[in-house]
């Protein structure tokens, strides 16, 4: 701190709406250079593109980690707070929303930028009031300055989505409550525009015009305007008063919810902020009222710090530094990072240690680990991703690979989807952008920083596109003017048989998830009739998704019919598709579903795929086994294609187009084959357990949900014989097609033993017919039947028909076949080469 004596330090401190930001933006500009530090990205874009207006794009830079502007004679700089280059010597600097060095995650970036940011003439910190004693002990030479609001700001109590006034915004503290709140505000209001945080500059900024042109009369937002997005807002109406703050549910602190509060009234226009809830959670207390209106916060008692020059002489070096302690009282270890947790995870491996050593690899190792995780996949799946691009960075030429990163970004370059997926295609674009926007972290960074500037910008065209198709409805708004109903204020119930009333009228039904609207219902009513029916169905939807996620075994079942869909309750909840092999079917929920949070989603999936892998290890083991079998590099060949064949024929195929590898087996590789259920008969190969009713509707729902085709019709329980052509998939049902009949292949094979134990070498016999009477086969087909397995006619004998044995069949293709357009094909050929 010595080394800052002589720079003079102001720090302004105040509510919202005194403008803090504005002086400050005059201040720099009226220096010969500057900088200002903000807490989000959107706002440094903000004030980048006002001072632009003032000083020309030739002079102004934007450093953020996912863009940078910087044209070669920049003075002026807006940058977000963790990308300021505090080692600039320049007349100006500013911090902007300093009282966040109290936030848990990001604290330690405004509390070192307090420390450390220096303007040559001037420092500027803008703050709350609560961040006086910080100021007091940690820049006891500081020049405090406050600043009174501008206008009244003052509570209106609670009021229904129905009952807000225009020019609202609603604020919400997750995406999908946002989500929520905005299409309640569509059905009821005709629209809303939406922002949030994670929103591109250009997407925020298209959703925001909306709002400000009047298109739309309501906005639903997190959090994110609370730091100085200045728009015209007559009132704030909070959803919620709690929020995850990245480690727990809490309630927001008052200081919180007048910074929230605060972005109501603008200038001298006087504002208003209520809740949704008159009572509970939701509602304000009166004593929170009273510091709102009045601007009276706890002061803070402590900061966040985390060692902001770190030595780098070695990595044991660089986490010992980050992880000191902070000599001031007032000052606290900020808690683990992203940042630091992925160092201290890569750390741990030696190859890393390996290619960490001197000064210059070890910043290089803690840039890359700095890389944020926008997708918010956790700090496992993060570490991952971070060790691939930190490879790159330490071994060759150290730049990222040019084919790498152009195939990501051509992945990512699709503007097809819904809000959700678009979002997160941009989410993922960010790290890319981040990685572009590092000089010495490509080959020719500039081209790839174009590459995904003009990526983000064409998915952020597309997500105001879906954004608006989905939460705004021109047509409703119109309605609403010329009715000027309140449906939210309508009585809804959801009876226990899944009726849905309002006011005791019946106007549709809950089926499963999904709500059908009745039949009769006046086109003029649905959607207000709608709206009102949403408070409620949301929460009964909720209740059955948690009892679907919790669903007893015989609850679930496969649907009848020709598709492989999973019913619960006799409602759709699923269906099997396409998946990593035949026995490992993907599980797609049904769309109804999508009413659910992500969470209880995900537990409903958990239970489904769990309930689809009991069922095929109870009735088609064998697919299991032989799918096993077939991934078993220790396997012999000869077992491997046999596997395969039959994986590929659902548990059946034919003996003759396999007899090479039939012939190749080991006495091991039979006993493998009879251990997973598996017949090797004389003319096919199956298994018996896979000719039940239950199994055989298992097997045809994975070939259908592997080939996209219809289920037939099942033959009937018990079925032995069917007339040719009554089933077109005889073969595929486990029977085999001889003359005009199919015989079920078990019962061949009975008739094969039976013939062989009644013969007597090569002498004429006469096989027992009973058998074949029995189950319903021709005498024709008994003939075509007996010459298959190797007999020939005989002079018959008072009348009856003998037989002699003449040997195995050539081997040419039978009724049913082994495909050979698999992969195996090949490996079955060079298995016949080598056996011959």
């Amino acid at each position: 701190m010595t080394g800052h004596a002589t720079r003079p330090v102001t720090a302004v401190l105040g509510p919202t709406n005194t403008g803090k930001t504005h002086l400050a933006i005059e201040r720099m500009c009226g220096h010969s250079s500057g900088m200002i530090g903000f807490p989000l990205r959107l706002l440094a874009r903000e004030v980048y593109d006002r001072v632009v207006k003032i000083k020309g794009a030739g002079q102004v830079a934007l450093i953020t980690g996912e863009e940078k502007i910087v044209p070669r004679d920049a003075r002026w700089f807006l940058c977000t707070a963790e990308s300021m280059p505090i080692d600039k010597d320049l007349a100006f600097v500013g911090i902007d929303e300093a009282q966040l060095g109290a936030d848990a995650e990001r604290g330690h970036v405004f509390t070192d930028r307090l420390l450390r940011a220096r303007g040559r003439e001037e420092t500027m910190v803008l703050g709350s009031e609560a961040l006086r004693p910080m100021i007091k002990t940690l820049v006891p030479d500081a020049d405090i300055l406050s600043r009174p609001r501008f206008s009244t700001l003052s509570y209106a109590g609670a009021r229904k989505i129905s009952r807000l006034p225009k020019r609202s915004v609603i604020v919400a503290f997750s995406a999908e409550e946002v989500y929520a709140v905005a299409e309640m505000l569509r059905r009821l209001r005709g629209g809303a525009a939406v922002v949030m945080g994670a929103l591109s500059p250009r997407t925020r900024n298209a959703q925001v015009a909306m709002f400000q042109a009047g298109e739309v009369d309501y906005l639903v937002a997190t959090d994110a305007i609370g730091m100085g997005l200045n728009m015209d807002v007559a009132h704030v109406a909070f959803a919620s008063l709690r929020k995850f703050d990245g480690h727990r549910q809490r309630r927001l602190t008052v200081a919180e919810m007048a910074q929230i509060a605060g972005r109501a009234g603008r200038h001298q226009r006087d504002g208003t902020f209520g809740a949704l809830s008159e009572e509970g959670p939701g509602a304000f207390t009166p004593e929170e009222v009273l510091a709102i209106e009045e601007h009276r916060f706890p002061r803070l008692e402590h900061l966040y710090w985390r060692n902001g020059q770190p030595a780098t002489a070695s990595i044991d070096d660089l986490v010992a530094d980050l992880e000191q302690k902070p000599l001031s009282p007032v000052l606290r270890a900020a808690p683990e990072s992203i940042d630091l947790a992925v160092l201290k995870r890569l750390a741990e491996e030696d190859g890393v240690r390996a290619r960490t050593r001197g000064s210059t690899m070890v910043n290089r190792f803690w840039a890359a680990c700095g890389l944020p995780d926008f997708r918010k996949l956790g700090v496992d799946p993060h570490t991952r991703f971070v060790a691939r691009v930190y490879g790159h960075l330490s071994e060759g030429n150290g730049h990222i690979p040019h084919d790498w990163f152009a195939a990501e970004i051509a992945r990512l370059d699709n503007v097809a989807g819904d809000v959700e997926t678009i979002a997160g295609r941009i989410a993922a674009a960010r790290s890319w952008a981040y990685i572009a926007n590092h000089a010495d972290w490509m080959a020719d960074p500039a081209h790839w920083a174009d590459r995904t500037r003009a990526l983000e910008e064409r998915l952020s065209d597309a997500l105001h596109d879906r954004l608006t198709q989905r939460f705004v409805d021109r047509r409703t708004t119109v309605l609403m003017r010329q009715l000027g109903a309140d449906a939210s204020a309508l009585a809804v119930t959801v009876a226990d048989d899944g009726s849905v009333l309002v006011e005791d009228q019946l106007i549709g039904r809950l089926e499963g998830f999904r709500f059908v609207v009745a039949a009769d219902a006046r086109a003029s009513d649905k959607r207000l009739l709608l709206a009102a029916a949403e408070k409620r169905l949301g929460g009964e939807r909720a209740r059955r998704g948690a009892a679907l996620a919790d669903a007893a075994e015989a609850a679930l079942s496969l649907a009848p019919g020709d598709q492989p869909i999973i019913v619960w309750s006799g409602w759709t909840v699923g269906v099997l598709k396409p998946g990593a092999s035949l026995a490992r079917p993907r599980i797609e929920l049904d769309r109804a579903l999508d009413c659910l949070d992500p969470a209880l989603r995900e537990r409903v999936r958990t239970r489904l795929e769990g309930w689809v892998a009991a069922q095929l290890a109870r009735h088609v083991a064998a697919l299991v086994a032989l799918e096993a079998i077939g991934r078993d590099a220790a396997a012999s060949a000869p077992l491997r294609v046999v596997a395969a064949t039959l994986v590929q024929g659902a548990g059946l195929a034919a003996r003759l187009p396999l007899g090479d590898a039939i012939d190749g087996l080991q006495a091991g590789d039979r006993q493998r084959l009879r251990k997973a259920g598996i017949v090797i008969g004389a003319l096919d190969l199956f298994d018996p357990r896979l000719l039940k009713p239950g199994a055989a509707r298992w097997r045809q729902a994975l070939i259908a949900a592997r080939s996209g085709a219809s289920m037939p019709p099942l033959p009937l329980p018990g079925a032995t014989v069917l007339a040719r052509g009554v089933l077109g998939n005889a073969a595929g049902f486990g029977f085999r097609e001889i003359g005009g009949q199919a015989v079920r292949v078990d019962l061949v094979e009975r008739i094969a033993r039976a013939a062989h134990e009644a013969r007597a070498g090569k002498a004429p016999f006469a096989p027992d017919s009973a058998m074949a009477t029995s189950i319903g086969l021709a005498p024709a087909t008994m003939d075509r039947l007996m010459a298959q397995l190797g007999f020939r006619a005989a002079e018959p004998e008072a009348g009856v028909s003998r037989w002699v044995w003449r040997g195995r069949p050539a081997r040419v293709k039978s009724a049913i076949t082994a495909p050979r357009d698999n992969a195996f094909a090949a490996l079955r050929q060079l298995t016949s080469g080598h056996q011959g």
